[in-house]
C-alpha cells in the first residue's frame, strides 16, 4: 500500500486548508457558538463559508463530474475533512457533503441523484444523516423499522396520496427515535437507515412531512443537532435509495454507510488532535516556568511525545481504512480499528492537551478548550473504543480460521 499524496490531492487539501483557515477563526466560532449557548435555536453553521466551499466544489469532492462534482473518490474526501477538523469547521462537510451524498451517488436511482446532487455539489441543498439511536450500538443495525405498505389512497403515480396513503406502486411506513442528527435543523431531507424485513433500507425522508418531529439538541461541542421521532411517517418508494427495485434483502448498503461515516469521522478526529498537539507544543515552548519552558520538563515532554504518538495512531490506521476502502475491499475491520484508535487515542490527546495547557487548558474562552469539546464528542460518536473492539472481536469471530490452524 502507498499512502503517498499525488500532486492533484496535495492541490486539494491545500485549497481546503487555505479557505478554511482564513475563515474559521477562534473569534468567528465564537460568535456562532454565542447563539447555541442563548438558546436562540440558530444552528453553528456559517453560511459565507458553505458557500466558500461550494463556490470552490470542495461540496462534490466524491460526487461524479457529471452532477457537478469533482469525481475524486474516499482518499480525497478524507484529506478535505482532515482540514475541516483542523479548524472545528462549522458546516456539515461530514454529514451532506461526504455521507449523504456518497450514498445518494453510490445507492440512488438516475432520477434520486438527479434530484439531488447537484443541488448538493452547489450548497443549495443539505441532506443530513441519522445513524445514531438512543440505546442503539451499531448504525448498520437500526432499531428504527419500516413496513411495507399497499392500499387505498393513492395517487395518480402509485405515490403518496392525498389522504397520506400508498397505492399499488408501494410505499413505506417509518417508525423510530433517532438522536444527535447534525444540522437537522436546517436540512432539507434526513437519510435514515431502517430495518426494512429482511435487510435495512436507507429513506431519504422529509422533516417536513406528517409525523416527523425535530427535537434541537445541543451536543458536546456545542453543536445544534436533533432528535428525530418518526411516527407513522408514510413515504413513497422514490424516498428508498435505489427505488422499489431495491426492496432491501441485506445489509451491505447499511454497512458501507456505516463504514464511509465512521471514516469520515476518523478523519475529523486526525485534524483535531493534530491541531491540538501542535497547539500544546507551542504553548509549552514558550510558558516559562523556573526560568525554562515547560516543555523541556521531562514530565511534559512524555505526555506530548505520547500525544505524537497517539496522532500518528489515528493517521496510520484512518489511512489504511481509507486505502481499503478505495480499493473497494471489505474494510469493516479497518474502519473499526481505526476508530477505535480515533477514539482511545483522541481521549488521550484531548486530555493531555488540556492538562498541559493548565487553567489556561480548562478556560471555555480559550480556543484549546473547543479541541477538547470537539475531541470527546468524535471520540463516541458512532460508537467509542469499547464498541469498536466489541466489533472487531465479532468480525473475528465470524471469520473461519484456515484448516492448517490447530
Amino acid at each position: 500500500m502507498d499512502f503517498a499524496q499525488t500532486e492533484e490531492q496535495r492541490d486539494l487539501a491545500a485549497l481546503a486548508r487555505r479557505i478554511l483557515t482564513e475563515r474559521v477563526t477562534p473569534d468567528r466560532l465564537a460568535a456562532l457558538e454565542a447563539g447555541v449557548l442563548a438558546g436562540t435555536g440558530e444552528p453553528r453553521f456559517d453560511r459565507e463559508l458553505w458557500a466558500e466551499l461550494a463556490k470552490a466544489n470542495l461540496l462534490g469532492v466524491g460526487v461524479p463530474a457529471e452532477y457537478g462534482g469533482l469525481g475524486y473518490g474516499v482518499l480525497e474526501e478524507c484529506l478535505v475533512l482532515e482540514e475541516a477538523g483542523r479548524v472545528l469547521a462549522p458546516v456539515p462537510l461530514w454529514a451532506s457533503a461526504t455521507v449523504a451524498a456518497g450514498a445518494i451517488a453510490a445507492y440512488g436511482t438516475e432520477a434520486q441523484r438527479r434530484d439531488w446532487l447537484p443541488g448538493l455539489v452547489g450548497g443549495e441543498k443539505i441532506v443530513t444523516v441519522a445513524l445514531a439511536e438512543p440505546r442503539g450500538a451499531d448504525a448498520a443495525a437500526p432499531a428504527t423499522t419500516a413496513t411495507r405498505l399497499a392500499g387505498a389512497g393513492f395517487g395518480p403515480d402509485g405515490g403518496v396520496g392525498p389522504d397520506g396513503g400508498v397505492g399499488p406502486g408501494g410505499g413505506w411506513r417509518l417508525d423510530g427515535i433517532r438522536t444527535a442528527v447534525p444540522f437537522a435543523t436546517v436540512a432539507d431531507a434526513v437519510l435514515v437507515p431502517a430495518r426494512a424485513g429482511t435487510g435495512v433500507g436507507l429513506f431519504l425522508v422529509d422533516p417536513a412531512a406528517a409525523g416527523v418531529t425535530i427535537e434541537p439538541q445541543v451536543t458536546t461541542a456545542r453543536e445544534v443537532a436533533g432528535l428525530l421521532r418518526l411516527d407513522g411517517v408514510v413515504v413513497g418508494d422514490d424516498a428508498l435509495l435505489g427505488g422499489p427495485a431495491s426492496t432491501p434483502e441485506g445489509d451491505a448498503a447499511a454497512v458501507a454507510v456505516r463504514d464511509r461515516a465512521t471514516l469520515g469521522l476518523c478523519a475529523l478526529q486526525l485534524g483535531v488532535t493534530e491541531r491540538a498537539t501542535r497547539a500544546a507544543a507551542e504553548y509549552t515552548s514558550n510558558r516559562q516556568q523556573f526560568g525554562r519552558p515547560i516543555g523541556s520538563f521531562q514530565a511534559v515532554g512524555h505526555r506530548l511525545a505520547d500525544c505524537y504518538i497517539d496522532v500518528e495512531a489515528i493517521r496510520l490506521t484512518m489511512w489504511q481504512a481509507a486505502w481499503q476502502l478505495a480499493e473497494g475491499w471489505d474494510a469493516s475491520a479497518a474502519v473499526a480499528t481505526a476508530k477505535f484508535w480515533a477514539a482511545d487515542g483522541g481521549h488521550r490527546v484531548a486530555s493531555a492537551v488540556v492538562h498541559v495547557h493548565g487553567g489556561m487548558g480548562i478556560a471555555e474562552e480559550y480556543f484549546v478548550h473547543r479541541y477538547f469539546l470537539h475531541a470527546k464528542q468524535l471520540e463516541f460518536t458512532l460508537g467509542g473504543a469499547g464498541e469498536q473492539a466489541r466489533r472487531l472481536g465479532d468480525l473475528m469471530a465470524a471469520t473461519p480460521a484456515p484448516d492448517h490452524v490447530v
